[in-house]
């Protein structure tokens, strides 16, 4: 199952899902994931104000996905356990990551060339990289993430908590969720009015 997965490390509810995600490509699931950048900034940013990626005001608010798209793009053997580091980064150890040294300091241990990374930053290749990809997203008028684009079709999923210690209920929840976009694409909304307790 091919499909198109966005991400901000800003997010907790990406956070969930990516780590199933991880959790269930870790444990042998025939997934085929494009892990996409989309900005949080860029989705509430004004009306006129310049997009995200061409205003150096919001670099800090981007460098963590730039990071990301340098190390999926260019050290992909990294990439899996970059990604689920740079969320637990931020949700577990609350690591803003708004600076290339709280990133190296997270990704280096991990064995990311981070002079490599820096260099790629600075282009700004990988700013390029997130314009197109939240563009695309815009496409299917993406509000947030994460959300899927399976077979042009995209869905918000936001989804409580995180893996448990049995990869293969990871496994169960994306190939479910995955179904349910494939096979009843009728079904428009679906939301418990309570959280679970």
């Amino acid at each position: 199952m091919q499909f198109d997965l966005s991400f901000d490390y800003r997010c907790p509810f990406a956070k969930n899902i990516h780590l199933h995600v991880v959790t269930a490509l870790r444990a042998g699931a025939d997934f085929d994931v494009n892990f996409s950048p989309w900005s949080l900034s860029q989705g509430s940013r004004s009306d006129g104000a310049p997009d995200v990626w061409n205003d150096p005001a919001h670099d800090a608010d981007l460098i963590s996905l730039a990071a990301a798209i340098s190390v999926r793009d260019q050290q992909s053997e990294y990439f899996l356990d970059a990604h689920e580091a740079l969320f637990r980064a931020r949700h577990d150890r609350a690591i803003r990551l708004i600076t290339l040294d709280e990133i190296s300091n997270v990704l280096a241990p991990l064995g990311v060339d981070m002079a490599k990374v820096a260099a790629d930053v600075a282009s700004r290749r990988p700013h390029d990289v997130i314009a197109a990809s939240h563009k695309e997203f815009d496409r299917f008028e993406a509000f947030g993430v994460p959300t899927f684009v399976v077979k042009d079709d995209a869905t918000f999923v936001r989804y409580m908590s995180e893996p448990s210690d049995d990869p293969a209920q990871s496994v169960e929840l994306i190939t479910t969720l995955l179904a349910m976009m494939t096979n009843r694409a009728d079904l428009n909304e679906f939301k418990h009015t309570q959280l679970p307790r």
